[in-house]
């Protein structure tokens, strides 16, 4: 037990490793600096990530690189039309040496899964991934057969491609933690990856393991939610299922259904990452506000009207977090001599140094 305890990192020991590993993966990425700092924040909170974006801005070199830096097993699974559950999660083989049947695993046994282009793929391989995403564990001929630890599903899918396409069902939209949109380079990026993939492209080097990486999340899961904080996050919640109490009537026309409670429990895990990722043991409001659009947005659903005139659920998102006061810290002098007082009455009278 202590031996666990002195081989603990700390939190600014960890959020350095963090910083290493974003580095590493940036070095052959360009950019996008968001979408890979949420792969860090998917992988701290245990959560399932789904990049949206045009072909060609790098989500699946990202994903791969990423994977390498963290270490572990990596599989990438091209989802199509014709494909079946048992191509993803295995099936029984007969063995005619043994006149049994075999069970074959299949490629999602492993660390991380990139399933490209999720929503080509039909409802029964949606079900397979929605029990793999939710229990991670497949089920085959009765058998429960689980993941490896750690376990995250990395989907993309393509926005502007309607033919061939499964819309993702509401239920397995909101198996993920985070939905990341992933635009075009900037220009002087755009400059960068010509200078840098023309020639010998780079290669990222490992810098986690499947240990380190379960004990980072760990520190993650023990980062500090002040009350206010908890409170804030629900508030947040609450505003997208009745945004009438919070002073946004006009919402009730654009929400048909809110945020579960996954939204919840997704804010309290991704803040805690994203503070732990920058050197803190507690989370902030601007921690739960950086984190607010990629966990709150897909989960929205919005009336036809809404569609029809072009609402975004990201731009809803943003009009709930600017009507709903975050807490601040207000410090009076009332409080600060409630505090001194109570620091010299700890104080030992004969020594005058502080009682233990």
């Amino acid at each position: 037990m202590s031996t666990d305890t002195e081989n603990r990192l700390s939190v600014p020991d960890a959020a350095a490793l963090l910083g290493t590993a974003i580095g590493q993966v940036q070095q052959v990425i360009v950019g996008q600096e968001h979408m890979v700092e949420q792969l860090m924040v998917g992988l701290l909170s245990k959560g399932h990530i789904l990049l949206e974006g045009v072909p060609g801005t790098a989500k699946t070199l990202a994903v791969r690189t990423f994977a390498t830096v963290v270490g572990g097993s990596f599989a990438r699974i091209q989802f199509t039309p014709d494909l079946v559950p048992s191509d993803i999660v295995g099936t029984r083989v007969y063995s005619a040496s043994k006149e049994t049947f075999d069970v074959e695993l299949g490629p999602v046994f492993t660390n991380f899964v990139l399933a490209d282009e999720i929503n080509r793929a039909p409802a029964k391989v949606q079900s397979a991934m929605l029990e793999l995403m939710a229990e991670k564990q497949v089920s085959i001929a009765g058998t429960s057969h689980p993941v490896p630890d750690p376990f995250i599903v990395i989907a993309t899918e393509n926005p502007i491609e309607s033919e061939g396409v499964y819309p993702l069902p509401e239920a397995q939209r909101d198996r993920f933690l985070l939905k990341v949109d992933v635009p075009y380079p900037k220009g002087n990026e755009e400059l960068e990856i010509l200078r840098r993939m023309s020639v010998r492209p780079p290669l990222a080097a490992p810098v986690l393991g499947p240990a380190q990486t379960e004990q980072l999340q760990d520190i993650a899961s023990s980062v500090f939610v002040h009350n206010l904080v908890a409170e804030y996050i629900v508030r947040l919640v609450l505003a997208t299922r009745d945004p009438a109490q919070f002073n946004m009537p006009d919402l009730t026309k654009v929400i048909q259904i809110g945020c579960s409670s996954r939204a919840t429990l997704g804010l309290v895990s991704a803040a805690r990452a994203v503070a732990l990722i920058h050197g803190r043991d507690y989370v902030l409001p601007t921690d739960v506000q950086a984190v607010a659009l990629d966990v709150m947005a897909h989960r929205l659903m919005l009336t036809f009207d809404a569609i029809a005139d072009n609402v975004n659920p990201g731009q809803v998102v943003e009009r709930v977090l600017a009507m709903v006061p975050a807490p601040t810290p207000v410090w009076n002098s009332q409080s600060q001599n409630a505090r001194q007082t109570r620091g010299q009455q700890r104080r030992d009278p004969d020594t005058g140094r502080a009682a233990s």
